[in-house]
């Protein structure tokens, strides 16, 4: 059975919200495994948050070792308290810029959209070349993109999930504004939480984004620029996994196409 990499019913606070609704660490971390086609050990996580996706790797084998990086201090001291004890020895938490950090991986991972935060290439190129300088050999970076019809336009979807005791969540994902001509978007999450006993909790402006949307080519041409011998397209976690819990995964060809509104993983190997 696959063991829960979220919060108990008593800490049910906006990380842990995010958690259940945002991440899939486990189909994440055997993905990342499967696209580096080696022996990976090592998974950095930059802009880590909660460090969902770096739990999610210890989880996956014992020999794995993850390093999570976020410059929220507040937001390291929460990953700490939130791994499992036979884990903490196999994670190092470092709370500065993900810039500011040099230590090495087999795999660098910016997941959940950060590279949005970047609003100009230059930015992006610093940290690109950045990644690409702490990525062992043979290592890969991976980053997540959205785009599409939906991708500029305003208003609100929700998603109804079930918590950890039972309640009843409403995940509300907004867009307030949108730019095509600068690409940037203002986007908010907000939570409804009804316990089993019938109270209602709500949480506006959980977290709040400003990001740039970059575009596939764009961030395959800086990847690139910034010294990686190859960036790859990958449309999907691959869903097939064999009996040793392996992903089989495939990465698309110039011909193939997107759903009209889409996600995407961006795949640059060192």
């Amino acid at each position: 059975m696959t063991r829960r990499l979220t919060a108990t019913r008593q800490t049910l606070d906006r990380f842990a919200l995010y958690e259940l609704a945002v991440t899939a660490p486990l189909a994440m971390s055997r993905f990342l495994r499967a696209v580096h086609a080696g022996s990976p050990r090592v998974l950095r996580e930059d802009f880590s948050g909660t460090a969902a996706l770096a739990r999610g790797w210890l989880a996956l084998d014992p020999s794995h070792r993850a390093i999570s990086v976020d410059v929220d201090m507040s937001v390291a001291r929460l990953v700490e308290r939130r791994t499992p004890r036979e884990h903490r020895d196999r994670l190092r938490v470092v709370a500065r810029a993900v810039v500011a950090c040099r230590l090495k991986a087999d795999i660098i991972a910016a997941t959940n959209f950060p590279l949005g935060y970047f609003h100009d290439r230059s930015s992006l190129l610093r940290y690109l070349r950045h990644a690409r300088a702490c990525l062992k050999p043979a290592g890969v970076f991976a980053a997540d993109l959205y785009g599409g019809e939906s991708a500029f336009r305003l208003g609100t979807t929700h998603k109804g999930l079930r918590g950890p005791g039972g309640e009843r969540i409403t995940y509300h994902w907004e867009q307030r504004d949108a730019n095509a001509i600068t690409n940037r978007v203002l986007n908010a999450i907000h939570f409804d939480v009804r316990d089993r006993d019938g109270r209602t909790r709500t949480i506006r402006d959980a977290f709040t984004y400003d990001w740039r949307l970059w575009s596939i080519p764009e961030l395959k041409d800086a990847m690139l620029e910034a010294g990686f011998k190859e960036a790859e397209v990958h449309d999907s976690l691959g869903e097939a996994v064999d009996h040793l819990g392996h992903a089989y995964v495939r990465p698309m060809d110039d011909d193939d196409r997107l759903d009209p509104d889409y996600v995407v993983y961006v795949i640059a190997r060192a």
